[in-house]
């Protein structure tokens, strides 16, 4: 039985170790470990070895920084395997699911490799007279990230390499439910050379969360997770004076129009639906057929779910995994008979299918749910508007573009969406029209690449800024101004060596 430590000032840390929390195997349902509950005092000390390391990395230069940064990528990619395997028994995902959110998160390292460039600020020479202007932007000191379960190693990516690249110093909370890929990249960064202190995992629950939106040294904070806590701590943190962006849930919906081919329309709606077991907050769970097509294309979708194959994550054979909880996994599955409760038609029903090593879902030891899909669904109901956040895909029928789009835009959320259409003219008139921060035309899950931001519109973000690129660096910053005025010319001496960064 392992035991999920904290890590703080460079090194595990115990805590006060009065709190823990079990871990499971998502796959056997059975008990693997234990988690540390941070108290409010364990988050103090390491907040406290985040400031004091503060100082030497914030005037650490922009080569060194990028320096570690490229070492550390380098050793994300040689342990990827060992960290996809941490992720798979924890949360659940296949192993290639794994490694894809861990390819994905450094794509955001090595954005931030490149923060020499990302920094660059403007000059004004002769502004006036013999003075000059130029804009910097330096880092805000002490940031936290709380992160959410199902992408236990992506979505922290999002954050700390832009922040510690940016000169701040990181206190992370990650999910107790995965924490262990934590861990392994904190060691990581150690190993590639970053100071002690600068990068700190907290494990923890709402004590720690709350101490670290309170806390007067943590000047921002980052977050990932449901709606309901991204607003939570949106409200908590800015009164407490942090600079805050909290990403929210997600209903996000594929319109697909009659010219489109459904074909790749039913490829892509089975991806999109259940990878991750829809574990996703871009994940497509509502289909909007335009009529005539709904019945060919549920009749595609239909026989492609007949193919996945459902079992543990460390299975090779395994297309998706368990859930990653037991309450979640009945949450979930509660949805198939309000569902039909509601006036939809149960297509293929999840509790049926058959699970790798054992019989079907709903029998078998674990948090299994197979893909589900509802037909018919109201528009409006609850089944149609709720975040499941499962392997649920909801089949809504619409009559046309205008009803389709008004669907999208009724809705509370606004994180990704996405258009199946031949018609490029359509597809124009969608990203223009549509209401929703991500847009995918003829792509299911519009992801942007880490050199674009991350970021939904309505009730899926809380702040203005999104997580990576760009935002990502403005969030991490804050701009200043100088105007100088140099009267009398200097002399620093002569010196015939190469010049050298460092």
């Amino acid at each position: 039985m392992k035991s999920v430590k904290h890590w703080i000032n460079g090194a595990l840390a115990d805590g006060d170790a009065a709190r823990t929390a079990e871990l499971f195997n998502p796959a056997t349902g059975e008990v693997s470990g234990a988690v540390a509950l941070a108290s409010a005092a364990d988050v103090d000390a390491a907040v406290a070895a985040a400031a004091a390391a503060y100082p030497g990395w914030r005037d650490a230069s922009l080569t060194k920084r990028a320096s570690v940064l490229f070492r550390f990528r380098e050793l994300m990619y040689a342990h990827r395997d060992e960290l996809a395997a941490l992720i798979s028994a924890e949360h659940g995902k296949v192993h290639s699911d794994a490694l894809g959110e861990v390819a994905r998160g450094l794509e955001v390292v090595e954005f931030a490799c490149g923060i020499p460039h990302l920094l660059k600020g403007g000059y004004s020479e002769g502004v006036s007279t013999r003075v000059d202007s130029y804009s910097i932007r330096q880092p805000l000191g002490v940031v936290a990230g709380i992160t959410p379960f199902n992408f236990p190693a992506m979505v922290p990516m999002w954050m700390f390499p832009v922040a510690i690249a940016c000169g701040n110093t990181f206190v992370l909370k990650p999910s107790e439910r995965d924490p262990s890929a934590s861990l392994l990249m904190a060691r990581l960064w150690q190993e590639a050379g970053l100071p002690d202190g600068v990068f700190n995992v907290v494990q923890g629950d709402k004590v720690s969360v709350d101490r670290l939106l309170e806390h007067p040294d943590v000047r921002a904070v980052s977050f990932v997770g449901s709606t309901p806590i991204a607003k939570y701590v949106y409200e908590s943190g800015t009164a407490h004076g942090k600079r805050v962006q909290a990403l929210g849930g997600a209903k996000n919906h594929m319109l697909v129009l009659p010219d489109a081919d459904l074909d790749l329309v039913a490829d892509s709606a089975v991806s999109a639906g259940f990878g991750s077991a829809g574990e996703r907050c871009m994940a497509i769970s509502v289909v909007l057929a335009v009529e005539p097509i709904g019945d060919e294309l549920v009749e595609k979708i239909v026989e492609r779910v007949g193919r996945l194959t459902v079992g543990p994550g460390d299975d090779s054979r395994s297309e998706m995994g368990p859930l990653v909880t037991g309450p979640h996994r009945d949450k979930v599955a509660s949805y198939l008979d309000l569902g039909v409760e509601e006036g939809a038609k149960l297509v293929v029903d999840g509790r049926e299918t058959p699970v790798l090593g054992g019989g079907k879902a709903a029998r078998t030891p674990g948090f299994w749910l197979g893909p589900t899909v509802l037909d018919h669904v109201p528009a409006g109901s609850r089944t149609h508007t709720e975040e499941i956040f499962g392997p649920v895909l909801s089949i809504v029928r619409v009559r046309s573009y205008e009803e389709g789009l008004e669907v999208i835009n009724g809705g509370a959320y606004g994180n990704g969406t996405a258009i199946f259409t031949n018609d490029g003219g359509a597809a124009r008139r969608f990203q223009n029209e549509v209401e929703v921060g991500m847009v995918g035309i003829n792509v299911p899950i519009p992801v942007p690449m880490a050199f674009y931001s991350f970021g939904g519109w309505k009730s899926s973000l809380f702040g203005d800024t999104h997580v990576h690129g760009t935002e990502g660096v403005h969030f991490y910053t804050r701009g200043k101004v100088v105007t100088s005025r140099w009267l009398d010319p200097s002399h620093g001496g002569v010196n015939l060596g190469f010049p050298t960064n460092g």
